[in-house]
C-alpha cells in the first residue's frame, strides 16, 4: 500500500487558508490528481489544518484520496528528529490537524544522524498495529540510508521523495558522469535510483515543475523547446515537463505544489495519460536544459 500508483501527486506545502485549499483540491481532483502529500511542518501546521478542514467539509472526499504527510524535522530548534517517540507524537499531532483517522503513507522528511534505525523501526511498526498509519516511505535519503532502516523494519518502505526536475538533474547526471571529472560536481548519492528500482521503491519527486522556469515563468531555450512540444502533442507546458521525469524507467511520481487552480488543471494530462515523449524528444530536453554534450 503506497499512493495507489498515482501517476502525480498534489504538494499542500503552499495551502494557508480554507478557500485556497478547497479551491486546490478542486483543480487536483479535476485534473485527475487523488494523492495529497503534506507534512506536519507546512506552514507550520497550517497546510494540514486547512485541509483537515476541507475533509471535515466533505464527508466523502477522505474515501477517494489518499493522504501522505511526512515528520522529522524540528524548525523550533533547527534539527532533525527521528527518535521513536517524536515520530510517534508527531504522527498523533497530523492526524488531529488533518481530521482522519489514518495516514496512508508517512515519510520520514530528512535524515536524522542520531537516529537509531531499530528505534525508528519500533515506532513504524507500532504506528501501522495500531492502524494509524498505512504505509511507510522516506524523503530526501539515499539508497543505503533506505536499505540501513529496511533491514530493521519487517513493513516495506514504500517510496523515497527527493528533488527531481527538468532543472535539478543530480539523479540521471549521476548515473551518467561515472568516471567523469564533472562527476564530483553531483552531488545525489550515486545507486539511489537503481536502488528503489530495484526494490519496487515509488520515487517521487518534489519541485518537480522546477518553479516554473519552462512554462511561462522564464524565456530560455528549453521553455522555447518545451512550448514548441506542448503545441504539437496538444498539451500543456506542465504536462511536458511532468512527462519528462514520467518517461524514464522508474516511473517516477511527481509533485506538484502550485497553489495556481489554472496550473494544477495544467497537469492533467501528466495525471491521466501515459507520457508521449519519444526517446529523441526526451534526450532533446534534457541536452537543452544542460546546455552542453553529455561526455
Amino acid at each position: 500500500m503506497g499512493t495507489g500508483g498515482a501517476r502525480v501527486l498534489y504538494g499542500c506545502m503552499g495551502l494557508g487558508d480554507v478557500g485556497q485549499a478547497q479551491a486546490a483540491v478542486r483543480a487536483a481532483l479535476d485534473a485527475g490528481i487523488t494523492a495529497f502529500d503534506h507534512a506536519d511542518i507546512y506552514g507550520g501546521g497550517r497546510a494540514e489544518a486547512v485541509f483537515g478542514e476541507v475533509l471535515a467539509g466533505d464527508a466523502g472526499l477522505r474515501e477517494r484520496i489518499t493522504v501522505q504527510t511526512k515528520c522529522g524535522i524540528r524548525p523550533d530548534l533547527g534539527v532533525y528528529d527521528l527518535r521513536g517517540a517524536s515520530i510517534t507524537a508527531r504522527v498523533e499531532q497530523s492526524l488531529e490537524r488533518l481530521r482522519t483517522d489514518v495516514v496512508d503513507v508517512l515519510l520520514l522528511h530528512r535524515p536524522d544522524p542520531l537516529a537509531d534505525p531499530a528505534d525508528v523501526a519500533a515506532a513504524l511498526t507500532s504506528l501501522h498495529r495500531q492502524g494509524l498509519v498505512r504505509a511507510f516511505g522516506v524523503s530526501n535519503m539515499s539508497g543505503a540510508q533506505i536499505a540501513l532502516l529496511q533491514h530493521h523494519l519487517e513493513l516495506p518502505l514504500v517510496a523515497d521523495q527527493l528533488e527531481m526536475s527538468l532543472h535539478r538533474r543530480d539523479w540521471v547526471e549521476a548515473g551518467v558522469l561515472v568516471d567523469t571529472p564533472e562527476s564530483a560536481e553531483v552531488g545525489f548519492p550515486l545507486g539511489t535510483v537503481e536502488y528503489c528500482m530495484r526494490h519496487g521503491v515509488e520515487l517521487q519527486a518534489w519541485g518537480a515543475l522546477a518553479q516554473g522556469r519552462y512554462t511561462g515563468r522564464e524565456q530560455n531555450p528549453t521553455a522555447e523547446l518545451v512550448a514548441r512540444l506542448a503545441a504539437a502533442k496538444g498539451t500543456t507546458p506542465e504536462t511536458i515537463v511532468l512527462w519528462w521525469l514520467q518517461r524514464h524507467p522508474a516511473r517516477i511520481a511527481p509533485v506538484i505544489g502550485t497553489t495556481n487552480p489554472d496550473r494544477i488543471r495544467a497537469c492533467a494530462d501528466a495525471a491521466r495519460r501515459e507520457p508521449d515523449l519519444t526517446r529523441e524528444e526526451w534526450y532533446e530536453l534534457w541536452l537543452s536544459a544542460r546546455g552542453h554534450r553529455l561526455p
